[in-house]
């Protein structure tokens, strides 16, 4: 009885807690519900602000939990993806070649060879993306302990691969920098060359330039002096010479500073392998006689060592985590040989991946565009629904899912998202691949929200107007939401404080006080000072210091893109920034914080920096010193980079163009050489067959040469209100001519 009574009061019980509604308790689908509308109004929410709500966005966000859309706005339309387009490459290869694929590199010797003595070592490569100095050192030692002693000549074999090195997309830019490396068969070190630049022993001495690995390969310019504390700017210039590589290295590093580096690609990756090889055989103690020469490997050659590269995931992980151009556009190569035939071939390559889309994730040919493997310029176009169908398709697809999903950069650890998303509950739970190009940004990849619950996403800006930074932080908004979601903060909050952040400006006394502690600490040029200064970088609030502490992260490690990125999206020509810090530097008596490592920047080609230096000169107008130190800034820029401040003239706003050619008419005269490169550059551009650039060209000499005769001309000494009629001027292509001059006292 009592038994039967506890199980009546408990089934009237779970009947009253059943029937009657649970006051402030939302039932699990209410609550996932009211969580899915606050994520939409808070991605609603970013993009609706600038300068989102002025670009072509695309967003497509999935649940891998439920398989419901949680999210689309412009899904299907088709937008260019910069290196999203890795996450294609990648997925086909591993999905074709499998995880556990080798690279092989073959060293054959003729077949009569008594093993000591060669009369030709051939080298046949395979299309290895990962072979450095140092593996290719192991290569040469492990041919010693063969018993190999002496070689007459080097065949490098590199028939692997067709002879086009570089693919759709690549001829849109006309650069020497290292993520455009050529393909190769047999490649090394990424198919780019460390430069190594330091100064001289005293002021006025020729700098030391050292290339790495060093060889015959290379042939090397040198025109770099020692200059003061302030003068770290140079120039390295890679082109091809047959079948050797020039090194032209101008421009001034600082005394008693420490090494530089600068990192090139090359142009004939078989002879820069060969020659690299014989480099170390000889120091080995395998000595080689005659030379290097491209051929093919005979059939009846004697096989003496075969290198294996590290299994194919562990060469994904550097195609996608580091976004590397070079290993994306090999892969496409590989595929082709191995699913098509050699030589593999960027056509071939495309056809097995349209095919793998097509048959394998159902995706139809004819929908998206895909010219390269690796994404660079404008050539291919997807859409975010697209890319969404594809991680999809490799999340469940196992055993390849743990291999792709590894590859990618996890937000706040590592690749190109190691500084991003700090603070925000998407650190360690995004993992996604970024895509950088002029005007286009993009992000597509997997989070696990704060809450468990699994998402894909995609995200693409193109034609935004301004600077990459405010759209970044946009699409961090958007990733850093998604990650929040099931979090105490939720999503509308994280991208309430997100948009919180807004700068502000602080009284000058704090401004100078901060710049003056970051100015010390960016001096050190100390790695380990980064993680400080990306924590100080985020949390500043106000722009000018924000700029210095942009700069301070540079100057700790030039070479890092991420550090060149910031800066750039930091420093600007407006008061806020470069008017407050000119300021600054009164108080301080400095050069203007930032100014030294912009100009360094566009002294090296950077097309950016080019440009903002440019604006810069136009702020500076009517400001004495300024004016001198952007004089002598784009003096050091003309040095190095002549033939790409041109194109940045041609491009720049009227105004600004005009007052940076009379600031450069102004350092060029304060160089005082007859012959300097930037006259040559100004020629070359004359004879260009772009008829727009010569005639751009044209009207430059023109203008620039009288400017030049302006300021070489004797100032009168007269009351400021007169005014001195200009000089008659006979304009040439390379200079001037002053022919008369009817200034008092001329």
């Amino acid at each position: 009885m009592q038994v039967h009574r506890a199980r009546t009061l408990l089934a009237v019980t779970v009947a009253i807690f059943v029937t009657f509604p649970r006051v402030g308790v939302a039932a699990p689908d209410d609550k996932k519900r009211a969580e899915r509308e606050a994520l939409r109004a808070s991605l609603m929410q970013v993009l609706q602000r600038e300068p989102l709500n002025a670009s072509r966005v695309a967003v497509h966000m999935m649940s891998l939990d439920d398989g419901s859309v949680v999210f689309s706005h412009n899904a299907d339309e088709l937008l260019n993806p910069a290196s999203n387009v890795k996450l294609v490459t990648s997925a086909a290869a591993l999905a074709t070649l499998g995880s556990e694929y080798r690279y092989e590199t073959e060293f054959l010797v003729e077949a009569e060879s008594d093993g000591l003595k060669a009369k030709t070592l051939y080298v046949r490569g395979k299309g290895d993306p990962s072979i450095t100095t140092e593996r290719l050192y192991g290569m040469v030692g492990e041919l010693f302990h063969t018993g190999l002693r002496e070689v007459q000549d080097i065949i490098v074999d590199d028939s692997w691969f067709d002879a086009e090195r570089t693919p759709p997309g690549f001829d849109q830019e006309d650069s020497d920098r290292a993520y455009m490396a050529p393909t190769g068969a047999l490649s090394l070190n990424w198919n780019a060359v460390g430069v190594y630049l330091r100064p001289g022993d005293t002021l006025g001495a020729k700098g030391v330039v050292e290339i790495e690995p060093q060889s015959d390969f290379f042939v090397v310019e040198n025109a770099l002096t020692t200059g003061n504390a302030r003068a770290r700017r140079f120039s390295v210039a890679s082109d091809a010479a047959g079948a050797q590589q020039k090194i032209v290295v101008r421009g001034q590093v600082p005394q008693g500073g420490a090494y530089m580096s600068v990192y090139k690609k090359i142009d004939n990756p078989p002879m820069y392998f060969g020659q690299t090889l014989k480099q170390m055989l000889n120091a080995r103690g395998v000595k080689v006689k005659g030379k290097v020469k491209l051929g093919i490997t005979p059939t009846k050659a004697k096989l003496v060592h075969v290198s294996h590269s590290d299994t194919f995931d562990i060469i994904l992980k550097r195609l996608n985590k580091l976004s590397s151009n070079f290993v994306a556009e090999t892969l496409l190569k590989t595929m082709g040989a191995e699913a098509r035939g050699a030589p593999g071939s960027f056509p071939k390559g495309i056809d097995v991946v349209e095919e793998f889309l097509a048959r394998e994730v159902g995706i139809p040919r004819g929908t998206y565009v895909m010219k390269n493997g690796s994404g660079l310029n404008d050539t291919n176009r997807f859409s975010a629904a697209q890319f969404d169908r594809i991680l999809r398709y490799m999340y469940e697809r196992f055993p390849l899912a743990p291999e792709y999903l590894s590859s990618l950069g996890i937000a706040g650890k590592d690749g190109t998202l190691k500084y991003r998303f700090d603070g925000t509950e998407a650190v360690g739970r995004l993992r996604a691949k970024t895509g950088t190009l002029e005007n286009v940004s993009a992000l597509s990849g997997y989070v696990q929200a704060a809450g468990g619950e699994k998402f894909i996403f995609s995200m693409m800006v193109n034609d935004y107007p301004g600077r990459s930074g405010p759209v970044v932080r946009g699409l961090d908004a958007l990733g850093a939401a998604v990650a929040s979601v099931g979090s105490t903060m939720g999503p509308g909050r994280t991208v309430a404080e997100l948009a919180g952040g807004e700068q502000s400006s602080s009284p000058q006394a704090e401004v100078v006080t901060r710049v003056k502690t970051y100015l010390a600490l960016g001096s050190q040029r100390d790695a380990r000072n980064i993680g400080f200064l990306r924590t100080a970088w985020r949390s500043e609030r106000d722009p000018a210091v924000r700029a210095v502490v942009a700069e301070s992260l540079y100057q700790s490690n030039p070479q890092d893109y991420l550090g060149v990125r910031t800066l750039l999206d930091s420093y600007s020509a407006g008061t806020d920034v470069y008017g407050r810090l000119r300021s600054v530097a009164k108080e301080l008596s400095v050069e203007v914080p930032g100014l030294g490592s912009m100009v360094e920047l566009a002294a090296s080609g950077n097309a950016e920096a080019l440009s903002r230096v440019i604006e810069l000169s136009s702020a500076a107008s009517g400001d004495a010193a300024a004016e001198t130190e952007m004089a002598e800034g784009l003096g050091a820029v003309a040095r190095t980079a002549p033939e790409e401040l041109v194109l940045a003239l041609k491009v720049a706003a009227a105004k600004d163009r005009e007052m940076a050619t009379t600031l450069l008419a102004r350092g060029l005269v304060q160089a005082g050489e007859a012959e300097h490169p930037f006259w040559k550059a100004l020629k070359k551009s004359l004879g260009s067959t772009d008829t727009k650039l010569a005639e751009f060209a044209r009207g430059l000499d023109g203008a620039l040469s009288r400017k030049v005769a302006e300021e070489k001309a004797p100032k009168p000494l007269v009351p400021a209100q007169v005014v001195a009629p200009a000089s008659a001027v006979q304009v040439g292509p390379g200079g001037i001519e002053r022919t008369a001059d009817t200034r008092p006292g001329g």
